[in-house]
């Protein structure tokens, strides 16, 4: 049962992911960036693709981007329920989930991912992301750490 607290993040992931969405779509016209610092402006971009654009020509790329995260959510959730995992795995897949969640939201009601966190640095640029990502990103790299270090999960729960 110490797994169920890291469950309550997924819901506070999600609305501090559409609150920040929705102040974005609401005050930055599309494609409008703010100045925050040399390296650091919040802009309003669409992502029609996966991850940093990837397949954003494809005219299928909303169908695929759209079902694949829905299904990955579906898997994740029945692996958080019928699993006994350590804390450290639970909270990486609770972020997975919360951030899975955030973006295939946006992709259901808008139809793309609003992005608007913009790094850069001189000439290099990192394609815009948003709280979703971060939540993807840091359960993802997580789970990752976890599994490179050989962290055992246990066994399903009868």
């Amino acid at each position: 049962m110490r797994r169920y607290p890291f469950f309550a993040l997924i819901p506070v992931i999600f609305a501090l992911d559409r609150f920040t969405k929705a102040l974005i779509v609401r005050d930055l016209p599309m494609l409008s960036e703010i100045k925050v610092t040399s390296f650091f402006s919040i802009v309003h971009v669409r992502n029609l693709g996966g991850v940093f654009g990837v397949l954003s020509e494809s005219g299928y790329a909303k169908y695929i981007f759209t079902l694949v995260p829905v299904l990955v959510a579906a898997a994740l959730i029945y692996v958080l329920i019928r699993y006994a995992m350590g804390k450290a795995k639970t909270l990486a897949l609770c972020l997975i989930l919360a951030g899975a969640l955030g973006n295939i939201y946006d992709r259901i009601f808008y139809g793309s991912v609003v992005d608007f966190l913009d790094f850069h640095y001189r000439n290099y640029h990192w394609p815009a992301f948003n709280v979703a990502d971060i939540a993807l990103t840091i359960g993802i790299g997580l789970l990752i750490l976890l599994e490179l270090t050989g962290a055992k999960g246990k066994q399903p729960s009868r």
